[in-house]
């Protein structure tokens, strides 16, 4: 009998892939204080506060003590070295974007397979000798450094480029001679969500003022200005284009029209809602015009043509149209119409090419292309292999040739040369993955949620799949800030479908993918139906024998942290593995940092009313946790150089989590050093930490990878 239990034993640790049985963690200690605020007369204790200096010894130590238990937990997996391994061989495959064209010349970006940041290229015409213009892998040695910004002079004469360091939101930016190839002495700093907008020898841009020593990463942005800079001169003398000093909480964007006759400036308060001014250029003197002055509505000019501005907008039509307005007429009782709003799809851009109107449409969550006349006659659609993401259809205005990508789930990345002309589309560059797609498929469900809204939900899974219950699935949401999660085409996903996974995405109210209806839906006191879309989205899946509890692993990222944080406590029953990334965890602190008032739009805050603190309480996944419930196992992943979500709320969510939870599941957090909210991660870094994250969540749901 010994002999048998000693063979059962070995198997097991086998097929686990670890060394060692599962003992209980001792995690870090982290001090609890006794700091308090009061909200409406309620008084809330937040003992974790010291957590929120990302700059003392004391937060340093804690971070430095979390990661060490975290990578011990993770090396005990034998298998994640061979995840690892396998998923750089699923990366290592040429992949490139749609050309686009500025100043008569095209221009596109590539990576080989495995470089950390994708390079960028120019060329005549399309199959010429591309040359490099700027290799963003030359900038770092560990492709910390990222490329955030790319915009070409009129003339084709300068580069000008924005790079991020460590992941951050912060901005400088630079010019380069292209002829030459000379970096110039250009260097622009503190710089945050800006364009560069080329106007004769120089740009606009947007910038704030230096922040405090030590609060870089926390402080918050406040006194956005547009500059004018000249090249060749040092940001000391930049021009003051425009400011607010009534409202120092809004924040400026910059845009020259294609004819250089405008500079738009957008104005915002939040993520949803825009005004929108105008200023004449070559015009000495001339003032900066307001069109729109309130923030109710989103307004996007894409247009300018003989004294009219066409403006995309859904002032009036939830998902989008195209209005024409006068520049000296621009009274809103004056615009027209020139496409209409779409009773069945969502507008989300738009292209003006030649004398048509290239239209990018969002139909049940994934991409519809519509051309028009340019005045709004439609034409005719673009055919797409499938249902999926079509994006690119940049263009110079005579041109009867652009270029668009699309892909979806089991579909690499195929870029389309287009004919405006004869609306015909011919393969420019086909992805190559070794991989073999004919085996699997893409299914879209429709399901109820508590209160019988019709969600959608794509699935992706190997063609024979059985539905008897124990299927692995990887549930993925995020639910906000009107985004829509389209299908496309993403390599690390792979590992998952061929160890029999499935992948499944829920199109939650609070995305885009409806317009703004289904936005508004999962905002402020409708925030819960973002939740209960999610659980019962679960709940699907588990009724229909597509999955158990046991075997369901769910995760979401920024806003989508924050749902799985929320789900984690409401449901901890129905999800065996939770990845809640870069996550809004502390519901009535999130405004106080760097640009996270914007948010309010979605959200609400703490200081509107005591109906909306309460309503907030009482979903925060930091002030919701529980000690009297069996936690699915946990991790939570941030990074040091997150100034968008700082990592303070993933720092005192899992602090409060290991102090409450007494059950058995590991409650872990991974938190990447010189890496940000996820944009310009570098590859080896997206690798790593895919390989954490399969080898946590295999081995969590008793699956041993085929590897």
């Amino acid at each position: 009998m010994r002999t048998f239990i000693s063979v059962f034993v070995l198997a097991f640790l086998l097929f686990t892939g670890c060394n060692t049985y599962d003992k209980p963690l001792k995690y870090p200690d982290a001090r609890r204080t006794d700091t308090e605020d009061t909200y409406f007369g309620n008084r809330v204790r937040d003992p974790y506060r010291w957590l929120e200096d990302d700059n003392s010894e004391e937060t340093k130590e804690w971070v430095k003590e979390e990661n060490k238990v975290t990578n011990k937990y993770l090396k005990r997996i034998k298998f994640r070295k061979k995840i690892e391994k396998r998923l750089s061989q699923i990366w290592n495959y040429t992949r490139m974007s749609a050309p686009w064209k500025d100043g008569g010349i095209y221009f596109f970006t590539k990576n080989d397979g495995l470089q950390n940041q994708s390079v960028y290229y120019m060329m005549k015409q399309p199959g010429s000798k591309p040359e490099v213009i700027i290799d963003p892998n030359k900038l770092s040695e560990d492709g910390t450094v990222a490329l955030s910004a790319f915009s070409v002079s009129d003339d084709v004469k300068y580069l000008g480029y924005g790079i991020s360091r460590g992941g951050s939101d912060w901005r400088e930016f630079f010019v380069r001679d292209i002829k030459t190839k000379k970096y110039l002495k250009d260097h622009l700093k503190w710089i945050k969500f800006s364009g560069i907008a080329w106007y004769k020898d120089g740009f606009f841009y947007t910038r704030y003022p230096e922040p405090k020593e030590g609060d870089e990463l926390k402080g918050a942005n406040l006194n956005s200005k547009i500059y004018y800079h000249k090249v060749g001169t040092p940001q000391s003398e930049d021009k003051l284009i425009y400011e607010d000093k009534e409202h120092p909480k809004w924040g400026f964007y910059a845009q020259v029209t294609h004819d250089n006759e405008f500079l738009i400036i957008t104005a915002t308060e939040s993520t949803s809602g825009n005004a929108l001014y105008y200023k004449r250029l070559g015009v000495k003197g001339a003032p900066v015009a307001k069109i729109v002055e309130n923030f109710d509505s989103d307004y996007n000019v894409v247009e300018h043509s003989d004294g009219k501005f066409y403006v995309m907008t859904n002032k009036d039509a939830p998902k989008y149209r195209l209005a024409c307005v006068d520049v000296d007429a621009h009274h809103y009782d004056h615009w027209r119409d020139v496409i209409p709003e779409s009773a069945n799809a969502v507008l989300t851009g738009l292209s003006f090419i030649g004398n048509e109107i290239i239209a990018n449409y969002e139909k049940d969550a994934h991409s519809e292309i519509r051309v028009f006349s340019n005045e709004g006659t439609y034409m005719h659609n673009v055919k797409l292999p499938g249902p999926g993401s079509a994006s690119g259809f940049s263009r110079e205005k005579e041109d009867t040739i652009t270029f668009y990508s699309f892909s979806s789930y089991t579909y690499p990345n195929v870029i389309y040369k287009y004919n405006i002309k004869n609306n015909k589309s011919e393969i420019y560059y086909s992805t190559k993955v070794d991989f073999d797609f004919s085996k699997y498929e893409t299914e879209q469900v429709f399901y109820k949620s508590k209160d019988g809204t019709k969600i959608p939900m794509f699935l992706v899974h190997k063609k024979d799949l059985v539905l008897n219950g124990n299927n692995p699935v990887w549930l993925y949401g995020y639910g906000g800030f009107n985004i829509s999660i389209k299908p496309y085409f993403d390599a690390k996903r792979l590992v998952w479908l061929e160890n029999g996974g499935i992948f499944a995405v829920a199109n939650l109210r609070g995305g885009g993918e409806y317009g703004e209806v289904w936005h508004r839906a999962g905002t402020k006191m409708q925030k819960q139906n973002v939740f209960d879309d999610f659980i019962y989205a679960a709940k699907y899946l588990i009724d229909n024998k597509y999955t158990n509890p046991n075997k369901l692993v769910i995760e979401g990222r920024s806003n989508g942290g924050l749902l799985i944080g929320a789900v984690v406590n409401q449901r901890p029953d129905l999800f065996k593995v939770a990845f809640p990334g870069v996550g809004v965890m502390d519901m009535l602190r999130y405004q106080k940092f760097t640009i996270g008032r914007y948010w309010a739009a979605d959200y609400g805050t703490s200081e509107d009313s005591e109906e909306m603190f309460k309503y907030l309480l009482s979903y925060s996944p930091l002030h919701n946790i529980r000690s009297d419930v069996e936690y699915p196992a946990i991790m939570a992943l941030t990074a040091d150089h997150d100034d968008r979500v700082v990592p303070a709320h993933t720092f005192k969510y899992i602090a409060t989590l290991q102090h409450n939870y007494k059950g058995k599941n590991p409650v872990l957090v991974r938190i990447e050093t010189d890496a940000g909210h996820g944009a310009g991660k570098s590859t080896s870094m997206l690798i790593k930490e895919w390989a954490d994250m399969y080898a946590f969540a295999f081995y969590q749901i008793g699956v041993k990878p085929i590897y």
